[in-house]
């Protein structure tokens, strides 16, 4: 009789098990919903905060500044554009594209003390980055209007 130590991984039920797993989670990654045969495009998003204002740089590789949109309605941030795919012909060769493309759109709720009339934006290296200022103190507190 010959002994052999138990894998999990070779059971085909716990595997099937797995694959089904996988298959619910990708469901809900954003990034893995496809369109068509090319993979939709989901920028990363990376958010800080100093004291005077709060910042949003949004990783957006070989998109012109002219392809993003970027509005502001009812306190929500909107970034918004469309990274499109290029078409290469090879003839006789193979080729893979890990690259993914399409159009997208990412919302931010912004705080309440933020100037809106002032956010501005500058796209540099392939990175936009969104500056929202903050409301200064006295622009904040409670005043007497005097009537004339």
């Amino acid at each position: 009789m010959l002994v052999t130590r138990y894998n999990p991984y070779n059971d085909p039920d716990i595997r099937k098990g797995f694959e089904v797993l996988h298959s619910l989670m990708s469901q809900f990654d954003p990034a893995v919903k496809e369109e068509g045969n090319i993979t939709a495009f989901v920028p990363s998003v990376n958010t800080r905060e100093s004291e005077d204002a709060y910042y949003i740089e949004v990783d957006l590789p070989g998109i012109r500044k002219e392809d993003i949109e970027i509005t502001t309605e009812d306190n929500i941030l909107t970034i918004s554009g469309e990274r499109k795919y290029k078409d290469e012909v090879k003839e006789d060769d193979y080729y893979k594209v890990e690259s993914r493309y399409g159009k997208f759109g990412r919302s931010f709720t912004l705080p309440e003390k933020v100037d809106v009339d002032h956010i501005q934006a500058e796209s540099k290296d392939g990175v936009l980055e969104v500056i929202i200022p903050k409301l200064k103190e006295e622009e904040n507190k409670p005043r007497k209007i005097e009537i004339k």
